[in-house]
């Protein structure tokens, strides 16, 4: 069959002109959802009275999930067996598996939890609640809790309301109403009813909703608190619809406020006291270590069981006892793959009382003898192939190699004016001919000899410091004979020889701070950009604390804790005895040295809230950000040229 070309005109015609709908772009599949979603009804109603429903259905607008219910999602008051709560569709059913008290109400509390199921536009903070009885509590107590010994916000911690003013009540029944911080540390108790209240946060390790344990985090108010509201304003912005960057109008708001909204809790763990044989180890050949939960007054007594134990060990004790390590003075001794002790040590029984205990412990080496032969001859063939391919290429020369007793000297060519020079050992020292010890000191171009002390760090084990009388811009010259200090194993250390010259006063920095606000035994710590202490200082009686040769171009921060027992450190708190944690203060404020430059501050410590006063940059706990629309159809539209 023939078709004319009047036929055949109408079928190009529609296939080009579907090829030219298909060539102009991919659909990009319409505008991105970007409404949250919105509360529709509920089962019981909101705020209903006189409810003995034990499950709650809530239905909303959209598809929903729920995001992190686990963590975000707060019942209160606390449930002994955890309600079940689950997404489906657009429902949210909340079952309780406790009785129901009577007259009570009940809050659900999602936070940002209810998100809508495609993009994950939040709903933004919704709770529900409901009465078992006649009336529904609406009061709120709010507040933040941080860290008593560096005020980090503490996240995820419960914070919890007693009626019951007894102290005993915190350790012997659940809260009452409850909640827990956000990554600020902040918290909000919904549902109170009015009156007088004591107020704790607990990490509560075995979920019984009261403190039980040493080893859980607590924090609790001195007084009571008082909850009450009254009518309030607040001024809120909108903005621009078309430039997010311009405010459109400013519009004052009324609310209630709820209080007492400022409470802080400055949490704490209390000193563990329980003594107890943690764990012990032969971590090396010649060494072995007891490792004890607490702090003790005495150190433990070891037998030898199938050695003699009498001058056979150095122990180096830590500071507090809890961690002892034994050095075998007997090479021998050390060769051997099992030590057998008899320990002697007290310990606290199930009354808390220090009794006598007595452990036999067999403290074995990790690499069996027989491996080790095995290892020493491999080693030793492998050096033998390298002698013999050195003697083909011609080297004939046959180097003894030294064993030295090691050393770490930390003497910088550029010394700072207020440091010492630093010596630190791996094993035990013997012997220190401090005659075989120099340091000379340069005038014009001759080396003379300068006076200087040696002296023992008092806490850590193993090392030393050069004092000497150092002067700003002089260079001097260490020396140590390689005699001058021996080993327990024989060893003498390698000859050393370094030259370093005292930074000039020029080069450093000063901070002057005058204190008010605080009394007593004040230390003042210098921090740096990791929240570590770089320097410590008493506060002197005229409320001043000086600060000299500071690093330029370098971050400080200042910390303050009030030693209340005067024993120069930070002490926690303990609950029985009702003493709080020592108080802590930063300064909210950053110094950026600068060499041969001079800082003056006054510091009043309660000018500013505790909450407010440490700086973000060092904080660990970063707050988290609030979640937001993602605003997706800005980005469509560009990219469709729908917008300049």
């Amino acid at each position: 069959m023939k078709y004319s070309s009047l036929h055949t005109l109408p079928l190009v015609i529609l296939m080009f002109i579907i090829y030219a709908c298909a060539s102009t772009g991919t659909p990009d599949g319409g505008p991105y959802d970007e409404t949250p979603p919105k509360f529709v009804r509920a089962t019981p109603e909101p705020n209903a009275t006189n409810s003995k429903r034990k499950k709650v259905v809530l239905e909303f607008d959209e598809f929903i999930k729920i995001e992190n219910a686990a963590e975000k999602v707060i019942i209160s008051p606390p449930q002994a067996e955890t309600p079940e709560v689950k997404a489906n569709g657009k429902r949210v059913s909340v079952e309780f598996f406790d009785t129901l008290r009577e007259n009570t109400t009940y809050t659900i509390d999602f936070g940002d939890a209810i998100v809508d199921n495609n993009e994950g536009n939040p709903m933004g903070n919704f709770a529900y609640a409901f009465s078992t009885g006649e009336t529904i509590d609406t009061m709120e107590v709010s507040g933040t809790v941080l860290n008593a010994q560096d005020l980090e916000p503490i996240k995820g911690i419960q914070v919890g309301l007693h009626k019951n003013l007894n102290d005993t009540a915190f350790t012997k029944l659940p809260f009452e109403r409850i909640s827990r911080t956000d990554s600020r540390g902040r918290f909000t108790i919904k549902g109170v009813a009015p009156g007088t209240y004591r107020i704790y946060a607990l990490k509560d390790g075995n979920q019984n909703y009261l403190f039980d344990s040493k080893t859980e985090i607590i924090a609790y108010n001195d007084s009571v608190i008082k909850t009450s509201m009254e009518p309030a304003t607040r001024q809120d912005t909108t903005w621009n619809a078309i430039d997010t960057l311009k405010i459109d109008t400013i519009v004052t708001v009324h609310y209630t406020r709820f209080m007492p909204d400022d409470i802080i809790l400055r949490a704490f763990k209390e000193e563990n006291t329980m003594q107890y044989l943690s764990k012990s180890e032969r971590e090396q050949l010649n060494r072995f270590s007891l490792y004890f939960s607490a702090k003790a007054d005495t150190l433990p007594t070891v037998v030898g069981l199938d050695f003699d134990e009498k001058d056979a060990f150095v122990i180096e004790p830590s500071l507090n006892n809890d961690t002892i390590r034994y050095w075998i003075k007997d090479s021998l001794l050390c060769e051997r793959d099992t030590l057998t002790i008899q320990l002697d040590y007290l310990y606290t029984d199930t009354l808390g009382n220090l009794v006598p205990k007595r452990d036999t412990l067999a403290m074995m080496n990790k690499v069996s003898k027989e491996k080790r032969l095995a290892m020493a001859k491999e080693a030793m063939e492998k050096k033998e192939k390298e002698m013999k391919k050195k003697r083909k290429k011609g080297d004939t020369l046959n180097v003894v190699e030294t064993k030295f007793f090691n050393m770490t000297v930390d003497a910088p060519s550029s010394m700072d004016i207020n440091r010492n020079i630093c010596i630190k050992f791996e094993e035990p020292v013997q012997s220190i001919d401090t005659s075989a010890i120099h340091i000379d000191v340069k005038v014009d171009t001759l080396w003379n000899e300068e006076r200087f002390i040696l002296m023992s760090d008092s806490i850590v084990p193993r090392q030393y410091y050069i004092l000497s009388d150092w002067k700003p811009g002089t260079e001097y010259r260490l020396r140590i004979d390689s005699t001058a200090i021996k080993s327990i194993y024989g060893l003498h250390t390698n000859k050393v020889e370094n030259t370093l010259k005292i930074k000039t006063l020029e080069e450093y920095g000063t901070l002057y701070l005058n204190i008010k606000g605080a009394e007593g035994n004040r230390i003042v710590q210098l921090l740096n950009s990791s929240d570590a202490v770089v320097r410590e200082q008493k506060v002197k009686e005229n409320n001043t604390c000086d600060f000299y040769f500071l690093q330029p171009n370098t971050k400080y921060y200042i910390r303050m804790y009030i030693d209340s027992n005067n024993n120069g450190k930070w002490d926690t708190g303990k609950y029985d005895g009702k003493l709080q944690p020592e108080q802590v203060y930063y300064f909210p404020k950053v110094w950026e040295m600068k060499a041969n430059f001079e800082f003056e501050e006054d510091w009043d410590v309660k000018a500013v809230p505790l909450d407010k006063q440490k700086l973000d940059e060092i904080k660990k706990q970063k707050p988290e950000e609030a979640k937001k629309i993602q605003e997706r159809n800005k980005e469509r539209a560009k990219k469709l040229g729908l917008t300049s």
